[in-house]
């Protein structure tokens, strides 16, 4: 490689990576661009080399892509939180299509250059879209300030006016960063101090009730900031304090303890509303939530006999989907806080057919089957590292004729098909734009098993 860091070199875009980011060739060596958009002609610095390829900074723009925009976003270069405003939002969308398209290719699943793909689902508007947020803190000059790391960085970016970020949930942790330095509550700081480390704070977009975790590495004494905050917002219903005392990098700690207000929050999605408790997981999108459960409820095509089970359940909210169409719902979470949220939705909504349980679903599913269960149909929603080795044994093992794979990671979707198309066929794929602005999808797969 004849690449040297601070090289200035032209480069030509051919296609966008993962990340966002623009890929050239130079002298047959490939080249990571961020900020760079297909089709441009670009002069860039070398910043890295690697043995088999290089990362650069954008210099300069020769020749442009017509569909580059100029971002809204004042911190968008240094945040790092979104990677593609600076692309037109049709085109985001084709981008996400391409994105699932590389990630075929690259582990190549049975048959998979002729799956269905099906153009990715947008948002009319795809601002403020996100209800919850999570910001670090820190102490600078006196005052704390909220905020993400820079990407790659343990150096934090304060946000106090974020494009993507729900209004309401922005301007409450712009009024706790006040409040923390108003109090003197003492913050985390890696090197020196113990405190506050993060602040979460989630809305509802049904109801609009609010609630907050703050994560801490020590004792804190909230009660005079609350008294304060539960005033000017009325809106919050819980306060959370999560102990997170280890250097890990994990954002919670085990143990949370609600020390304002009550258990939960309501939300709603395809017209059921359900509750959600500080630490339970749902979509950071709730519009887009509905689209995504929408599509999935049509990928499993249900005639009504079938029993279903709803893997990494959360709070249950993609089995209510389908619980009044199915024989029985089964679900499963490692979360218990979640489980015990699930059994509390359904027994307001009424539905006596659903059972839920703490645990793995690679290890709950075979002890359900050991007691005479049979499943016909299955849900999987993983988080980004996909499924768990031992759970696509499981699923290979047991098979249900219908199967939907709710995927946040178009890479390890990829990946575990090769698994699933030893036993499924894959009708097609849906791609839908859950992260407006970030190099992010979603994707609801419909599997068939084979005869």
């Amino acid at each position: 490689m004849n690449l040297q860091v601070k090289q200035k070199i032209p480069l030509k875009i051919k296609r966008m990576g993962i990340n966002g980011e623009g890929i050239g060739f130079f002298k047959k060596t490939l080249v990571f661009v961020p900020g760079a958009l297909k089709g441009e002609e670009v002069l860039c610095q070398i910043t890295a080399v690697k043995r088999n390829f290089a990362e650069a900074r954008l210099l300069t723009i020769h020749k442009k892509s017509k569909f580059r925009m100029k971002p809204q976003c004042a911190i968008y270069e240094v945040c790092g939180g979104c990677q593609l405003m600076h692309l037109r939002y049709d085109k985001q969308l084709d981008f996400k299509l391409d994105l699932l398209r590389q990630a075929l290719k690259k582990y190549q699943p049975a048959g998979y250059e002729d799956y269905i793909l099906h153009p990715t689902l947008g948002m009319a508007k795809p601002e403020f879209y996100r209800a919850k947020l999570q910001f670090q803190t820190r102490q600078f000059k006196g005052k704390v300030q909220a905020g993400l790391y820079a990407q790659g960085s343990h150096r934090l970016v304060a946000i106090q006016d974020c494009l993507v970020q729900d209004k309401v949930t922005q301007e409450i942790i712009n009024q706790v960063a006040d409040l923390l330095t108003k109090y003197q509550i003492p913050i985390h700081d890696e090197r020196r101090q113990l405190g506050i480390r993060t602040v979460m704070v989630r809305r509802s977009r049904k109801t609009g009730q609010v609630h907050l975790i703050f994560v801490t590495s020590r004792q804190v004494n909230l009660q005079r900031l609350l008294g304060e905050l539960i005033t000017m917002y009325p809106e919050i219903m819980t306060v959370a304090l999560n102990h997170h005392k280890s250097k890990s990098s994990e954002i919670y700690g085990e143990k949370t303890e609600i020390i304002w207000g009550q258990e939960s929050i309501r939300e709603s999605v395809l017209g059921y509303e359900f509750d959600l408790s500080p630490r339970a997981f749902y979509q950071l999108n709730p519009e887009q939530t509905e689209v995504l459960y929408r599509e999935a409820v049509k990928a499993l095509d249900l005639d009504g006999s079938e029993h279903l089970i709803d893997a990494y359940c959360g709070v249950g909210t993609i089995g209510f989907a389908f619980a009044h169409q199915v024989q029985s719902v089964r679900g499963m979470d490692i979360i218990p806080e979640a489980i015990e949220d699930a059994k509390k939705n359904a027994r307001r909504l009424g539905f006596d057919n659903t059972y839920y349980e703490a645990g793995r679903a690679e290890d709950l599913i075979p002890k359900w089957y050991a007691e005479g269960y049979r499943a016909d149909a299955l849900v999987v929603d993983p988080p980004r590292t996909g499924l768990d080795k031992q759970l696509l044994d499981t699923i290979l093992r047991y098979k249900p004729a219908k199967m939907v794979y709710v995927s946040c990671n178009v890479s390890t979707l990829a990946r575990d098909l090769v698994e699933l198309t030893k036993a499924y066929t894959v009708e097609y794929i849906q791609s839908v734009d859950m992260f407006p602005h970030t190099a992010r999808t979603e994707a609801v797969v419909k599997l068939t098993r084979n005869h």
